[in-house]
């Protein structure tokens, strides 16, 4: 009623002419919704988009590995690729070298997290990944600061990580192993550290020893085809550093390292062709030095290192077994003189073989036979008694073996 109260007071025919306007907008407003309601009948209504965008498993299947293959750690894209039969991430960025595998994808992630953080721990000052314009915008408002607390000084195991070298234990496992081992096999221990540890870690604190920089240490050898060599010092790693977190009271990095399986070769016996072509070369060359060697090893089966024990009784050679480890008593063998070896008594001398230099031997048998080693004149010796009927008790006594695991293999399997 207030609407019409207004109306009649406007004076004249205005007042008719506003009421007709205002209906006639009404009306074509009410009528414009009705056609618009018509026309979107029977339509799917249009869903609000996130802002994301969302593909199907058809477009899934036919992107990149590149494109799917990867997970965020740390503010960092880390890539991953599965090749024969395991999950590998390849980390170098941002200064960091990182190399973690696993059989299944969550240990992959869980590996290289952890990974990853023992990096940043020991690198507090590695340069952090730049910021995504994805990323959410910092918290810039205010907040109370903490009163001051005095720094809490680092632990003695702390000090020591910091300020004590790798080789430093280094030098600790060749002293333990000078009192523990023979002399020769010291020897290769003591070679080992001047040839690769010394070079190639001096001055590096025990803190910077982790398992990705080993790692990537062993695999160079890997990749040049060195895999006895690569074995050999991943066994003195994990026997420095095990000392080590021992002492200081941290976790080895040696417990994650890996290594790709290799099958080394085994040496077989010479064929009697082989066998002849030597024994012409030593009786046309007595005056040679290794000659007299090289026919005892043959006839007899020594190691080269057994040598220089030798001494005849009547028709029998003794010789002290040279594999027994330190600290167990010795043990002598008796060696029969074969028919073989009778025939070239004459031309072997037993004191020249004896006093020979073990690389004169190495040497001249390798000019004769390049493929072979001179240990495997001791498979031949093993193989000619199993092809003359001999009981393989008696061999093992000869040869200095144990039955079930040496003289088995050595007799049947490369002989």
């Amino acid at each position: 009623m207030e609407q019409f109260d207004l109306l009649n007071s406007i004076p004249g025919g205005d007042a008719q002419r506003l009421l007709s306007d205002t209906i006639a907008k009404a009306a074509s407003s009410a009528a414009l919704a009705a056609v618009r309601s018509v026309l979107s009948y029977g339509k799917p209504k249009k869903k609000k988009t996130s802002g994301f965008l969302k593909f199907s498993n058809r477009e899934l299947n036919s992107m990149s590995d590149k494109l799917k293959n990867y997970f965020v750690c740390k503010d960092r894209i880390v890539t991953y690729r599965f090749h024969k039969g395991v999950y590998e991430v390849q980390f170098r960025r941002d200064g960091i070298k990182l190399y973690v595998a696993a059989k299944d994808l969550d240990t992959l992630k869980a590996r290289f997290r952890y990974e990853m953080e023992q990096h940043l721990l020991l690198h507090p000052d590695c340069p952090r990944s730049p910021r995504s314009r994805y990323d959410p915008l910092p918290n810039y408002s205010f907040q109370p600061q903490p009163a001051a607390q005095s720094a809490t000084p680092p632990s003695p195991q702390q000090e020591s990580l910091q300020s004590v070298l790798f080789t430093d234990y280094v030098a600790q496992w060749l002293a333990l192993k000078k009192q523990t081992v023979k002399s020769r096999t010291y020897q290769e221990y003591e070679r080992i550290s001047n040839c690769h540890f010394q070079k190639d870690f001096a001055g590096v604190p025990l803190k910077d020893m982790t398992r990705s920089r080993i790692q990537e240490y062993l695999f160079r050898f890997v990749d040049e085809g060195k895999f006895r060599t690569a074995e050999k010092l991943h066994l003195a790693f994990s026997c420095i550093l095990d000392l080590a977190a021992d002492d200081l009271g941290f976790v080895s990095p040696m417990k994650k390292i890996v290594l790709p399986y290799y099958e080394s070769k085994k040496g077989s016996a010479l064929t009697k062709a082989e066998e002849k072509t030597l024994v012409e070369f030593c009786v046309s060359h007595k005056d040679n030095a290794a000659s007299s060697a090289l026919l005892v090893m043959l006839y007899c089966g020594l190691r080269r290192s057994e040598l220089k024990s030798i001494r005849t009784e009547e028709n029998f050679l003794v010789c002290t077994t040279s594999k027994q480890r330190q600290g167990r008593v010795e043990v002598e063998r008796k060696i029969p003189f074969s028919p073989m070896l009778r025939k070239v008594l004459p031309y072997v001398n037993f004191e020249k073989a004896k006093s020979i230099n073990l690389s004169t031997i190495q040497t001249t048998f390798k000019r004769l036979f390049p493929e072979h080693h001179p240990h495997e004149l001791r498979y031949t010796f093993i193989t000619r008694a199993k092809e003359a009927g001999c009981n393989l008790e008696a061999v093992m006594l000869w040869a200095g073996h144990s039955f079930d695991r040496d003289v088995k293999t050595s007799a049947v399997d490369r002989g």
